[in-house]
C-alpha cells in the first residue's frame, strides 16, 4: 500500500502542520477489513487545536473526502480516526501491470542505491558436526542477504568459522595419541569429533593430557610446522564437509574468514586501545572499563598473554570496515551472546569509529526437536544432514501419495523437503524459541512453505493450462481494463494483499525479521486459495476469465519471488 501510503502523507501534511515524513508513522492499519485500508489517528493533533479528536477527525473527512484522489475510493471519520478506503481499480492496474511487467520490486523497494552491507551468519565450528544448533543463524542471515540483494543493497556474506583456540591443541594432542589417517579421510568432521570427545572422556582422569593439548596449542600459536599441518588439513576438511551442507541448503558466502584470520592484526587492536586511552592494567590482564556504562569489563589480554575471542571480533569489525565500507553490519548471533555485542560495540564506539552505530546484532532464540530420537551421537548433537535427509524422505512420500504421476519427484521433494525445514525456522519471529515439528513444517495446509509452495503450482497450472487452450498466450485482455472487471470481494482482497509486497519487503528488512515476509506468503497463498474456491477461472466466459487470469500473473512472482527472498525454491508443479 505504498502508493495509498504516499498520497495520504501528501495530502494530510497540506492540511495539517505536519511533514510528510511526521505522517508516515502514525498511520495503521485498521483492524477489520470494512473499516478501511488505513486509517490516521488524530489524537496527536488534539492539543495543537485544542478540539476533541473525534471532532478534528470529523472536520478533516469533510476538507479532502471532495477530492479527486488517485488511490482512495473515499475516506470516513470513525471516532477520532479518519479511515480511508482503496480504490481498487486504479490501485489494482498499477500493482498488476508492475508484477507482471517485472518492475514491481524495482520500483518500490530498490532504496539500498548499492549501499555495502555485510552480514556475518552461520559460523559453524571446525573439526565439529555441522548440528541443528547452527541452522538458525544460517537461514535467517541468508534471508537477510537475499532481501537485503531485492532492495538494491550489496550485501557481503562473511562465514566467520570457529577455527582457533584451545580445543585445536587438544584436538591435535588427540589425533597424535589415537589418530587413523584412514578413518580420518572416510569421515572426517564426525572422526575429529569423536576423538574430541574422547580427549576430554580421558583427560579427566590424566591431567597430563590436558598439559599435553596445551602444549600442542602453543606449538600451533608459534607455527610449529607438524602443528599447522594438521591444522590445516582439520580445516580443509570441515570445509568441504561444511560445503555439501551449504550446497543442499541453496546458500553460499562471498567469504569464509574464520577467527584465525585475525591473528596478525590482533597486537595491533590492544595497541591501538591504549593509543585511546581506554586499556588499562586490572590484575595482570588488559581490559577495558565498561563500568559506567552498565557493562562489565572488556578483557583484551588475559595475563598470560592470550587473546579473547571479542578481541578477535573487535579485529574483525575493523578489518571489515576497511576493506569494504560498509554503510551498516549485522551479526546473525544467538540471542545469548547479546552481552558480548553489547560489549564489543562500545568499545569500537570508545576507540572512536564514528561506524560502531551501523553494527547491529540480530538476536534469535533456540531451536529445539520435540522428539529427541534425532539425537545420534555424544553430546546430544543432531546433525543438520540427518535433518535434512529425514525431510526429503518425507516430502517424497507425500508426493508420492498425492501425485504419483508427477515427474521430477526427488527434485520436487528435495525443493519441498529442504523448504520446509527453512519455513519451520524463518515463520516464527527470530527471537523466540523454535519446537520443531515434522508433522507441522511439512503440512500441505497449515502456515507452512509446501502450503505456499503448493499456491503456486497450483496458480502455475492454471496458467499453464490456460497457455495451452490458448495457443501459448495466457490471456489478451489489458490490465487496465482487466482490473475495472475484478468486482468480487475474494478478487479485491488478493489485489490488497498483492499490493502489500512492497511495504512487506520493507519492513521485513527494516526490523531484520524474515518472518514479517514468512507470514505475509502464507496470508498471500491463503487468499489465493479463497479465490480459487469462490471465483472460477478457466470455468469462466469471456472478459472476466481473462480478467483473471491477469490476476493470477499477477500473483505468480509474488509467491515465486518472495519465497526466493527466504532461500526456498517454488516448484512450478506439485
Amino acid at each position: 500500500m505504498l502508493r495509498l501510503k504516499e498520497e495520504i502523507c501528501k495530502v494530510l501534511a497540506e492540511q495539517l502542520p505536519l511533514s510528510r515524513e511526521q505522517v508516515e508513522p502514525l498511520l495503521e492499519t485498521p483492524p477489520e477489513p470494512e473499516m478501511g485500508e488505513i486509517a490516521f489517528p488524530c489524537f496527536a493533533l488534539a492539543r495543537e487545536f485544542k478540539k476533541n479528536p473525534k471532532d478534528i477527525a470529523a472536520e478533516l473527512a469533510k476538507d479532502i473526502s471532495g477530492r479527486s484522489e488517485k488511490y482512495w475510493a473515499r475516506v470516513e471519520n470513525r471516532g477520532p480516526y479518519l479511515n480511508f478506503f482503496v480504490n481498487y481499480s486504479k490501485l489494482g492496474r498499477e500493482v498488476m501491470e508492475e508484477l507482471v511487467s517485472g518492475s514491481y520490486l524495482t520500483k518500490w523497494c530498490s532504496r539500498g542505491s548499492n549501499q555495502v552491507v555485510v552480514i556475518d551468519y552461520s559460523a559453524p565450528n571446525i573439526a565439529k558436526p555441522f548440528g541443528i544448533g547452527h541452522l538458525r543463524s544460517t537461514v535467517i542471515g541468508n534471508s537477510l542477504y537475499r532481501i537485503y540483494r531485492a532492495m538494491g543493497y550489496k550485501p557481503v556474506g562473511i562465514n566467520h568459522l570457529g577455527d582457533w583456540g584451545t580445543q585445536f591443541g587438544k584436538l591435535i594432542a588427540a589425533y597424535s595419541r589415537w589418530g587413523d589417517k584412514k578413518a580420518l579421510e572416510q569421515d572426517p568432521v564426525n572422526y575429529l569429533y569423536g576423538l574430541y570427545v574422547d580427549f576430554h572422556r580421558e583427560a579427566d582422569g590424566d591431567e597430563h593430557l590436558e598439559q599435553e593439548g596445551r602444549e600442542w596449542f602453543r606449538k600451533l600459536e608459534e607455527g610449529n610446522e607438524d602443528a599447522v599441518k594438521l591444522w590445516d588439513a582439520f580445516c580443509d576438511f570441515s570445509l568441504e564437509e561444511f560445503k555439501k551442507i551449504y550446497h543442499m541448503l541453496d546458500i553460499e558466502f562471498d567469504h569464509y574468514l574464520g577467527e584465525s584470520f585475525y591473528n596478525e592484526q590482533l597486537d595491533r587492536v590492544v595497541e591501538y586501545a591504549w593509543q585511546k586511552g581506554i586499556a588499562k592494567e586490572s590484575e595482570g590482564a588488559i581490559v577495558v572499563d565498561l563500568e559506567k556504562y552498565g557493562l562489565p569489563p572488556c578483557i583484551l589480554k588475559k595475563k598470560d598473554g592470550a587473546t579473547l575471542y571479542i578481541t578477535r571480533d573487535l579485529a574483525a569489525a575493523i578489518y571489515r570496515y576497511q576493506e569494504f565500507e560498509f554503510s551498516q553490519m549485522l551479526y546473525v548471533v544467538g540471542a545469548e551472546q547479546t552481552l558480548h555485542f553489547q560489549q564489543l560495540f562500545k568499545v569500537l564506539e570508545l576507540m572512536g569509529f564514528a561506524w560502531a552505530e551501523n553494527c547491529v546484532h540480530v538476536p534469535f532464540g533456540l531451536i529445539r526437536f520435540k522428539d529427541g530420537k534425532m539425537s545420534t551421537r555424544e553430546g546430544n548433537i543432531i546433525l543438520l544432514k540427518e535433518v535434512i535427509d529425514k525431510a526429503i524422505s518425507l516430502a517424497f512420500q507425500t508426493i508420492q501419495g498425492k501425485n504419483p504421476d508427477l515427474k521430477d519427484k526427488e527434485k520436487v521433494a528435495e525443493a519441498v523437503g529442504i523448504g520446509a525445514i527453512k519455513f519451520g525456522d524463518l515463520y516464527h519471529d527470530r527471537i523466540k524459541d523454535v519446537e520443531f515439528e515434522w508433522d507441522r513444517v511439512l503440512d500441505f495446509s497449515g502456515e507452512t512453505a509446501p502450503y505456499v509452495q503448493y499456491a503456486h503450482a497450483r496458480l502455475c497450472s492454471i496458467l499453464r493450462r490456460a497457455r495451452d487452450l490458448n495457443g501459448s498466450r495466457v490471456c489478451s485482455i489489458d490490465i487496465s481494463e482487466a482490473a475495472m472487471l475484478l468486482e468480487k470481494e475474494e478478487e479485491k482482497t488478493l489485489v490488497k494483499h498483492l499490493a502489500l509486497f512492497a511495504d512487506t519487503v520493507i519492513k521485513a528488512q527494516k526490523n531484520q525479521k524474515p518472518s514479517i515476509l514468512a507470514r505475509y506468503l502464507v496470508d498471500v497463498s491463503r487468499e489465493f486459495n479463497r479465490f480459487y474456491h469462490s471465483c472460477s477461472v478457466l470455468g469462466e466466459e469471456g472478459n472476466l476469465k481473462e480478467a483473471r487470469l491477469r490476476l493470477l500473473e499477477a500473483a505468480r512472482p509474488v509467491l515465486r519471488e518472495g519465497l526466493q527472498m527466504l532461500g526456498i525454491k517454488a516448484p512450478e508443479e506439485m
